[in-house]
């Protein structure tokens, strides 16, 4: 095992990144004791640069190395933390890991909604975020979390999704999750 106390981790990001949000979930719920660095992702430094081959956040250094996408960050922080956030069966493990790269997808399409240039693209948008929350809310157990009672890295990959949903709610009033009920009680 690694020792997290001794190299503590670092994870470098910026404020609104819901990918970084993945991270610092697991970070948390393992109880990782972490520093986080934020950077200004429209002006990078070069140091950055040169070690995020993707240019992007989140990165997460230990000692010299360096570790980028949330999918991989989290799993690497399962697998050098004691307990497991995956379901013990292999094929449950692999189906969560699916939806957690399909939880990547509804990130981006659901930011295309929210950045949308006017009405006719939301609502585009929109469809494409409610298609993508209809096969979804097929998937989900009777909860409290994806799998049911036991908090999973899949809970961790969804949770900044249902954070932005939840704040388009409180300022809007609008629910994108009210006709998906089991991913309404999944959210809460």
């Amino acid at each position: 095992m690694i020792d997290l106390v001794k190299n503590k981790p670092e994870l470098i990001s910026f404020k609104l990144c819901p990918f970084v949000n993945r991270s610092v979930i697991t970070l948390l719920e393992k109880g990782v004791g972490f520093d986080i660095n934020y950077i200004d992702i429209f002006n990078k430094p070069d140091w950055f640069s040169e070690i995020s081959p993707t240019g992007k956040v989140p990165v997460l250094k230990i000692g010299d190395a360096v570790i980028f996408e949330s999918a991989v960050i989290n799993e690497f922080l399962d697998e050098v933390t004691l307990g497991s956030l995956h379901p013990s069966d292999p094929i449950q493990r692999a189906h969560n890991r699916a939806w957690i790269e399909s939880g990547g997808n509804l990130i981006m399409t659901q930011y295309h909604m929210f950045s949308s240039k006017d009405e006719e693209l939301f609502e585009k948008n929109l469809e494409s975020v409610q298609d993508e929350l209809e096969k979804l809310e097929s998937q989900c157990s009777d909860g409290p979390f994806f799998n049911g009672a036991e908090f999973n890295l899949i809970d961790a990959a969804y949770a900044p999704i249902f954070r932005r949903f939840d704040t388009i709610k409180k300022y809007t009033g609008f629910n994108v999750l009210e006709q998906f009920p089991q991913l309404k009680a999944w959210s809460e």
